[in-house]
């Protein structure tokens, strides 16, 4: 099972001083992975939900620093020589897939072959709209888009006619280091799940409880028996919060969040379910509070996983 850490993109830590310092010192504690999540604008009204918390208000006000993932992974690309660089997810309708497939190849081509696509279709309808995407459509919209994305990794000519996109030959150079660049899909919903086996390398999971994993496992193998593809192609990954905290937790308790004990055990579970790659997120409160957190669990809780 491979760890990677989200970088301090948003939030007072989001500086360059925060994030340089950050990414050095996780490459150096071993992690393998780095990633960014993505949104480009925060409105002062959202009557879209969160989906990740139990009231569904988005955690962070309007005038938040929050940092372009590319930008921000193509600056911690020129500091580190190891880690792989990730987006968790980069939302497929904030950009034209076109100009989307150029900036990751371009990252990828400087960074010596290390991105990792995690992508999704967003939740947000005020910021999707405000970009210019349909988002009662954003789910075929997407499909488009990655294929698009695909071929222009792959095809020294590159064209596309389709329902929302449609162009002749076209040269998009650099291409990628590996010919490709993974595409782990989020989201958990039947659409998603089929989008992952039709057109992803794998599913990424956001802040799933081990039940609640198995249970979209059970049901992705399904669909991988519907679309014939062997479910050992696919990725299995996760994102969760990490808190180490002194005490046990209760029933409620969220994975990830407790003893050490009770992480080894939650990752331990997860491992025994296929997982091969956990991104963590730390609280984004400092800095040095960040860096204390992945520091203890490299030290206290990766080595008895």
């Amino acid at each position: 099972m491979e760890f990677g850490c989200h970088l301090p993109i948003f939030g007072p830590a989001a500086t360059r001083a925060g994030l340089l310092t950050f990414a050095r010192e996780m490459e150096q504690l071993g992690y393998e992975s780095l990633w960014a999540s993505d949104h480009i604008v925060i409105p002062h009204t959202i009557r879209s939900r969160y989906p990740y918390s139990d009231t569904g208000q988005f955690p962070l006000a309007p005038d938040a620093t929050f940092l372009e993932p590319l930008t921000a992974l193509a600056m911690v690309a020129g500091v580190t020589e190891r880690a792989k660089l990730g987006t968790t997810v980069l939302v497929l309708p904030h950009r034209h897939p076109v100009l989307a497939a150029k900036a990751l190849a371009t990252l990828d081509h400087l960074s010596g072959g290390r991105v990792i696509l995690g992508a999704g279709v967003g939740w947000m309808r005020e910021e999707i709209e405000l970009l210019g995407a349909p988002f009662a459509e954003r789910g075929a919209w997407s499909d488009e888009a990655i294929r698009i994305m695909r071929a222009c990794w792959r095809d020294e000519r590159t064209s596309f006619h389709g329902r929302f996109f449609n162009f002749d030959d076209i040269g998009c150079f650099p291409k990628p280091v590996r010919g490709d660049i993974p595409i782990w899909m989020g989201g958990h919903a039947k659409p998603a799940l089929r989008r992952i086996v039709a057109l992803a390398d794998g599913w990424h999971s956001a802040f799933p409880t081990a039940a609640g994993l198995e249970t979209g496992l059970a049901l992705l193998r399904e669909e991988c028996v519907r679309q014939q593809r062997p479910f050992d192609e696919l990725t299995i990954t996760l994102r969760a919060g990490l808190a180490i905290r002194p005490s046990p937790g209760g029933p409620d308790r969220k994975a990830l969040q407790g003893t050490p004990e009770e992480i080894v055990e939650d990752l331990r579970r997860f491992k025994a379910l296929g997982v091969s790659h956990v991104l963590m997120e730390a609280s984004y409160r400092d800095l040095a509070h960040m860096v204390r957190t992945f520091e203890t669990f490299a030290r206290d809780i990766r080595p008895h996983v």
